[in-house]
């Protein structure tokens, strides 16, 4: 192909493509200047249709190191859980660090050959890649068995909103596992996988972890590669594990960790496999006073949210100061813009949301492109895309065009500077303290409701989308300010409407950026010297 631009008649686009592009864009050129650009962007065409010549440039998937076998929709889902299952293994295995472990992978988790829903029907994608943390796990030795069910696009905290069916909490019936990465929290706690990885942009590893009674870990932004996986939105987007007990948390990162070459989230001096989060909890719990030194602060307006359960509240307290019998420190701290994060976090998200995560714009970013993904997108959601999507994923769309036609991108930027503020109010606090703590989520987790039982109870978009309203409030915070956040089962309470169900209630540990060890630290001390099973708030 010519660097020259071409000149001859023949080659060059019509005058009228020029004066369309203008006519749209509400511009004008002098005439005379008109073949000056018909000449500039007949050669970029020429260079476009060239570069569109060449194979498209995707890691090669060894289907014999790593073979993938009975890749089917099962019949029995397990309550939910199961979007599709299969059985992929590594033949060489690296590490023997995950062997024997089974795992399943958020359906927003590019598997080769696997289908990959995201929870809806708005985008029909079998994966040609396999995601980073896919194949780290493969190469430690695990069995991968299937991907989990995910709420409509990552858009849901409510378990029902997905297009392979709702998913059951496996604590009560027709109670939710909460969301997005439902059917992560369902299977592990059910006991079908080992482990599960979830993706959290507003607390969709924590919430699902802390409702099934799980450890649920978000990593320091940039600490885990997000290669091959749908994103949200690129400043949020973290991907982590969940698990039945801290060391399984630890043992997962010491595989997860590190950068790829590919993700410009994660800096190229986070090294994989540089990393022994197992060793340094096993060292931290063989201590007599474990967390002698630490200081743990009791976060205030983590207790603030209007939706604050009690039974929640006695548990996360009662679990925060026995921190002092181990040996650290427990103040309460207040940091008064953690109640302002909300309304900042409602306008930070919708316009990046809505480019990135439900059209595809991925412009800017350096990473691997899924590009046949990305070629299924367009420029507006069609209707049939629009209707896929439900109300989740139609919000943020219709948020995002509003705030975009009626404010422009400062309202976004003003909130993105305000969402840095606010990261850095909570660097101010852990420079004094080690971690802070308060509740995963401020309330139990809730019904879930049929699609016949909203159809019969007249549930409108704005009476779906009101079941979360407050369930983020000490969760999304940390997906802006790239914290790590740890949940942990501290106990069980019943609803005030459901005597006879007990539900779990997670406590969020969190602390400074890359300093995910602490948090697990923290963790690890107060799961090995409490039963949190035996403690039911309605005893105290």
């Amino acid at each position: 192909m010519s660097e020259i631009p071409p000149t001859d008649e023949a080659r060059l686009i019509r005058p009228e493509v020029v004066t369309s592009l203008l006519d749209e864009n509400n511009l004008v050129l002098p005439d005379d200047q008109i073949n000056d650009f018909r000449v500039l962007l007949s050669a970029l065409d020429e260079a476009a249709q060239h570069m569109l010549s060449f194979d498209d440039y995707q890691p090669t998937v060894d289907l014999e190191k790593y073979p993938r076998t009975d890749i089917h929709v099962p019949e029995d889902t397990c309550g939910g859980g199961w979007a599709t299952k299969a059985v992929v293994t590594c033949t060489q295995p690296t590490s023997s660090l995950l062997a024997g472990r089974t795992i399943a992978l958020k359906d927003n988790i590019a598997l080769a050959g696997v289908r990959c829903t995201n929870g809806t029907t708005a985008v029909d994608w079998t994966p040609v890649v396999d995601a980073t943390v896919a194949m780290r796990v493969l190469d430690a030795g695990a069995t991968i068995t299937g991907k989990a069910s995910c709420e409509n696009g990552c858009f849901g905290g409510v378990s029902d909103t997905s297009c392979t069916g709702p998913v059951e909490n496996p604590w009560a019936a027709g109670y939710s596992t909460g969301g997005s990465s439902s059917g992560s929290g369902r299977l592990v706690a059910a006991g079908a996988v080992d482990m599960a990885l979830g993706c959290d942009q507003g607390g969709s590893i924590r919430l699902p972890a802390a409702n099934c009674g799980l450890v649920g870990h978000k990593p320091t932004w940039g600490l885990v590669p997000y290669t091959g996986i749908i994103s949200l939105e690129a400043t949020i987007d973290h991907v982590g594990p969940m698990t039945k007990n801290v060391a399984d948390c630890a043992l997962l990162m010491d595989v997860l960790a590190g950068a790829d070459g590919m993700d410009d989230r994660v800096p190229m001096m986070v090294k994989p496999g540089t990393f022994d989060f197992v060793k340094e909890v096993n060292e931290t719990l063989a201590k007599g006073k474990p967390l002698a030194g630490l200081k743990i602060g009791i976060l205030a307006e983590g207790f603030m949210s209007s939706r604050m359960d009690l039974g929640v509240e006695k548990l996360v307290r009662s679990a925060a100061v026995k921190f002092a019998e181990y040996g650290a420190s427990v103040l309460s701290v207040s940091i008064p813009l953690h109640t302002e994060s909300a309304p900042t976090w409602m306008c930070a998200l919708p316009i990046a949301g809505m480019r990135q995560g439900l059209l595809g714009d991925l412009t800017g970013r350096k990473q691997l492109f899924m590009t046949d993904r990305i070629s299924m997108a367009s420029p507006k959601l069609t209707q049939v895309a629009f209707d896929a999507n439900g109300p989740g994923g139609q919000s943020i769309y219709l948020r995002g065009r509003f705030l975009e036609q009626k404010y422009g991108l400062e309202l976004h930027a003003r909130a993105m500077n305000l969402m840095r503020k606010l990261a850095e109010e909570y660097d101010k606090a852990l420079e004094t303290y080690d971690v802070l703590v308060m509740p995963t989520a401020p309330m139990l987790t809730q019904k879930t409701a049929t699609a016949a039982e909203k159809k019969e109870k007249g549930m409108g978009p704005l009476a779906l989308l009101n079941r979360n309203l407050g369930v983020t409030h000490n969760t999304a915070p940390f997906d802006f300010s790239g914290h790590p956040a740890l949940s942990l089962p501290v106990g069980l309470a019943s609803p005030v409407d459901d005597p006879d169900v007990k539900l779990p209630v997670g406590m969020q540990i969190v602390g400074r950026q890359y300093e995910d060890l602490v948090c697990m630290q923290v963790a690890a001390v107060w799961e090995k010297e409490n039963d949190w099973k035996s403690l039911y708030a309605g005893d105290m």
